[in-house]
């Protein structure tokens, strides 16, 4: 190796050691106390963590004197509404969760993790439990007053306060968990009455455990060393990726800021006021540029963008960009990228599938298996007879009793075995055996089709049908 080469290698080595050495990374030591500024981000994120009040509140939705939307465990059985899914049809599942994990893919690779900054349990649950800690605590810097203070009557009540509604909260939360898997009432009937099975106290404390800890103690430490999708994003987004980042050609070299609002040593716009990392819930400092800890959030867009007003400079100096975008190179639009053409593809396959899957569902499903050994049976009259195993599985929440019909198949045909009406039981399959026996002179063929048909003898629209064949003597 030459001389010359290897003092690059040095140069760019301890290049990257300076880097690491000025890059603050938030690693717990301090409690991140973030400032909550008003903005369209700040009312944008308050908007979206809102929609999981549908996870306190849907379960108690009532549908024709059941809950409407429930994860039956103990029966095997999803309910939505009037549809039931069994665990036959789990293949759908498997597409919903490759529907998902497609549409996360393809947002990170546009707009990185949004998903983290606006939607995400941990966030929102870690920002309603701050936001309780402002007001029973003050604003942040009266909380790091009152975290360094001595304890006291004052700190006592408040700090046992928040704990308090914190936990309520934690607690209510695994509460909302489990009855999406047993029904509301009777589950608070059971709580009340403390009747719950072992499953579910422990399932209980351990939302209640892992909801107190992780979004009250841990908060933003979750998101930094916790969360797997904080390692993968990087694989998923690249130097064309949207996402919060500082202008520093705009922004360097930085000013200050007197309390009057006069700007001294003014050369770049930003005036070094540190308000983007205040209100950072992860206390990253964007003007170091892309960091694991950024949620993606935008809440430093709202601050800065509220100092650049009182500067008399324009919105934008952190916005949402791409890296290509703010080095000044063309940056090609997000449908011209092939990758994101596959994850639509693949979004739209599996969305498709579900489409099907769900209209193609019904209330009962019948398979019909011939027997093999023998494949017909000679009777004493010149008849000839089929044997057939019928497996009914019921999706309804009832047991129903359906009729057996066969169309098509031979002449003078009979089915023997389901004379009067079958008991399918609910929520599973349930078998029968069943013979179909036609004269010998009417079959003109060695196999000939014939379908059968079940249908529910209380509600017609409740039916199905399925085709095989009718065996018979080579002619």
């Amino acid at each position: 190796m030459s001389k010359e080469t290897e003092h690059k290698e040095v140069g760019a080595v301890t290049g990257i050691y300076h880097e690491l050495e000025h890059w603050n990374v938030n690693t717990g030591g301090q409690t991140i106390h973030a400032k909550r500024m008003p903005g369209f981000f700040r009312t944008l994120k308050n908007y979206t963590q809102s929609l999981w009040l549908l996870f306190f509140l849907v379960p108690y939705l009532r549908w024709n004197g059941k809950q409407a939307i429930l994860f039956d465990i103990t029966h095997n059985q999803f309910h939505f509404f009037n549809l039931t899914v069994l665990p036959q049809d789990i293949w759908m599942l498997s597409l919903l969760l490759l529907l998902l994990a497609m549409t996360l893919f393809a947002v990170t690779s546009v707009a990185s993790r949004v998903w983290c900054g606006f939607f995400c349990f941990q966030t929102a649950w870690t920002d309603w439990f701050t936001w309780l800690e402002d007001k029973i605590e003050g604003a942040p810097h009266a909380r790091h007053k009152l975290d360094a203070a001595p304890w006291n009557l004052e700190k006592i009540g408040k700090k046992t306060l928040k704990h308090f509604i914190w936990m309520a909260i934690a607690l209510l939360t695994g509460i909302s968990f489990s009855i999406w898997f047993v029904d509301a009432y009777v589950y608070w009937n059971n709580l009340v009455h403390l009747r719950l099975p072992l499953v579910g106290w422990v399932t209980l404390i351990a939302f209640f455990l892992g909801t107190y800890i992780l979004a009250g103690l841990m908060r933003e430490q979750v998101c930094m060393w916790m969360c797997p999708y904080a390692r993968i994003q990087g694989v998923m987004t690249d130097a064309q990726t949207i996402l919060p980042a500082y202008d520093y050609t705009r922004g360097e070299p930085r000013g200050k800021l007197r309390r009057s609002g006069e700007v001294l040593e003014q050369k770049g716009d930003c005036v070094d006021c540190f308000q983007c990392v205040q209100v950072c819930p992860t206390g990253v400092d964007i003007r170091d540029g892309q960091q694991l800890g950024c949620i993606t959030c935008g809440l430093c867009l709202d601050a800065c963008d509220s100092i650049m007003d009182k500067v008399g400079k324009p919105h934008g100096l952190i916005r949402y960009a791409s890296l290509d975008e703010l080095e000044g190179k063309h940056a090609r639009k997000m449908y011209q990228h092939p990758r994101t053409w596959v994850y639509i593809g693949i979004i739209l396959i599996a969305f498709g599938g579900i489409v099907y899957g769900l209209t193609n569902l019904g209330s009962v499903v019948l398979k019909v298996i011939p027997e093999r050994q023998p494949l017909y049976v000679s009777m004493s009259d010149g008849s000839i007879q089929n044997k057939y195993n019928l497996r009914v599985l019921n999706k309804t929440d009832r047991d129903i009793n359906v009729a057996v019909t066969a169309e098509g198949g031979v002449k003078g045909q009979v089915i023997v075995g389901a004379e009067k009406p079958l008991l399918a039981h609910h929520g599973r399959s349930t078998s029968f055996t069943i013979f179909v026996r036609a004269p010998g002179e009417n079959i003109k063929k060695e196999v000939t089709p014939i379908e059968f048909r079940i249908q529910d003898i209380d509600d017609p629209l409740i039916g199905t049908e399925y085709k095989t064949k009718f065996n018979g003597p080579k002619r």
